[in-house]
């Protein structure tokens, strides 16, 4: 994936696309992916990076949603049991089963709970990733010998999906790309074309590399913007009413001794009405996450404190070692694109079903979802755009197909395991520049090699492309991450022929952007 091939592509074509979606996270990917091996001509347009907002910001689980089965939106936890078989079978290199136990400490914890999961076994079918079972105090200690042990009784344990959402991301743009489509990062749309009737027949795009303006047509707009999907509808028509009701959750990173197996801990119920997760992930352990309505919607949000504040209570509860902030390596937060629905005063309570609207003048907006259920909204997407914009009726094919990088994963994993099939061509890199194998911070794994197949094949642009969204070091350790970032810029550099005042200006670029994550400024 190379942005100026796809760049002279976008401006060059005369003939209308099939399908013009703005937006680069699950949504908008999904559905590139979805249109391209449909055989429709599809460009993708993203104003920042790919999975810049609330795609890169997940607890980074592939999950049917035990919530929502206390909610009983059971037909939303079957499709996403279902959505979640059919990414590890597509995915294998990404997805992988992770193992839950539910801690109980009062005596009906464990009737209750475990009923509850059994029915969520059930209602995975055929797509189930193990079987729920009880365990006896001992052996809940045995698989995670850091919790809390006065009062526990025992627990339940069961099996849910996890995943990197990032890498995921561009797995899922280079499938679309080796299909036809063409995507490119950094292309803000500013206006949506009409034609004399008042219907969309394309959009103006401003290029952010150059400051260049360029037009295509489209014999549909798909607007799949997430959280910012109203700033897009108001493009169309300035009166339009808020569909989306904004929520964010903040996850805080801590180092691997407060999770040091291979099993996570799900706490079913939290004084703010969610359930409350602690992952092992990349060598790390991921805590959250929070529910906090906000007014207003930004690409870079930041925590606040009473929420940082929360999880580090919650989890003390449950921890026989209290996280303090002074423990946090980083912290992450994502926006919910979360649907409004008629007089509920929680966004806790939202439904993650997805919703599908369409102006008078032919935009269609998707909304709502979950990342988990990716693959079945770009299908409702893409079905909907084909009798809008009376294209031919084309299967959607993606239940089967197999996702770029698939690989069956080894056992152990590989230091480039997340990359799958393409593992072999980074080890290529380090054979041929073995000072590229040289891990750039002795806190993470993180090489050069990385950084230059980020440059070279995942259109990565910046800094922060890398070390947040290629690599994940930002979302691991910050403090890391800015030690990182001078080295990373000068690779980038000789990549993208850029010089030092350029270099200069990404380090200070990502140190601002770092802040987010920094326990310490954040929040």
């Amino acid at each position: 994936m190379q942005r100026e091939l796809f760049l002279q592509r976008i401006i060059g074509r005369t003939e209308p696309w099939d399908l013009a979606v703005v937006g680069g996270g699950a949504t908008g990917v999904g559905i590139a992916v979805d249109a391209a091996t449909r055989g429709f001509a599809t460009v993708l347009l993203e104003q920042s990076d790919f999975g810049k907002g609330t795609s890169s910001r997940s607890t980074k689980l592939v999950h049917g949603g035990v919530r929502y089965l206390q909610q009983g939106n059971i037909s939303l936890v079957m499709e996403a049991l279902k959505e979640r078989g059919i990414l590890l079978q597509n995915a294998p290199h990404l997805v992988r089963d992770l193992r839950f136990v539910v801690p109980n400490y009062q005596w009906w914890e464990a009737p209750f709970y475990g009923i509850g999961l059994k029915v969520y076994d059930l209602l995975a079918g055929k797509y189930n990733f193990g079987r729920s079972h009880l365990l006896s105090r001992e052996e809940v200690l045995d698989r995670i010998p850091t919790l809390e042990q006065e009062g526990l009784r025992g627990g339940v344990l069961y099996h849910d999906g996890q995943f990197d959402d990032s890498r995921l991301l561009i797995n899922l743009a280079k499938t679309a790309a080796d299909h036809g489509a063409c995507l490119l990062n950094y292309a803000r749309v500013t206006r949506l074309v009409k034609d004399v009737d008042g219907y969309i027949k394309g959009l103006e795009f401003l290029d952010e590399e150059t400051g260049q303006y360029h037009e295509l047509s489209a014999r549909c707009v798909i607007n799949a913007t997430g959280p910012f999907g109203d700033e897009l509808r108001r493009l169309d028509d300035p009166a339009a009413e808020a569909l989306i009701a904004p929520s964010q959750g903040v996850h805080i990173v801590l180092d691997h001794t407060y999770l040091p197996g291979d099993t996570a801990i799900m706490v079913p119920h939290t004084r703010d009405g969610r359930v409350m997760f602690a992952i092992p992930w990349h060598g790390h352990t991921v805590v959250g996450t929070t529910d906090t309505p906000i007014s207003e919607v930004r690409l870079e949000p930041r925590p606040l404190a009473h929420e940082i504040d929360f999880i580090l209570e919650t989890a003390g509860g449950y921890l026989a070692k209290r996280p303090s902030r002074s423990d946090i390596l980083s912290v992450f937060t994502g926006i919910r694109p979360l649907v409004k629905a008629g007089g509920s005063s929680s966004t806790a309570a939202l439904s993650r079903d997805h919703t599908i609207h369409i102006s008078k003048s032919g935009l269609l907006t998707i909304a709502g979802g979950k990342w988990t259920t990716y693959r079945k909204m770009a299908e409702d997407g893409v079905d909907h755009a084909i009798v809008l914009a009376r294209l031919d009726e084309r299967p959607c094919v993606t239940r089967e197909l197999r996702i770029h990088g698939y690989q069956q994963p080894s056992d152990p994993p590989g230091p480039f395991a997340v990359y799958g099939a393409d593992a072999g061509a980074l080890r290529q890199l380090i054979h041929d520049r073995p000072e590229l194998g040289e891990p750039l911070h002795d806190e993470l794994p993180t090489c050069g090699a990385e950084i230059v197949w980020a440059a070279r094949n995942e259109m990565a642009r910046t800094v922060e492309d890398v070390l947040a969204r290629r690599a994940r070091a930002l979302f691991l350790n910050v403090r890391a991450a800015r030690a990182m970032a001078p080295a990373v810029a000068r690779l980038l550099a000789a990549e993208l022929g850029k010089d030092e005042t350029w270099q200069r200006r990404q380090v200070e670029s990502f140190n601002q952007t770092a802040g987010a994550f920094d326990p310490g400024e954040g929040g």
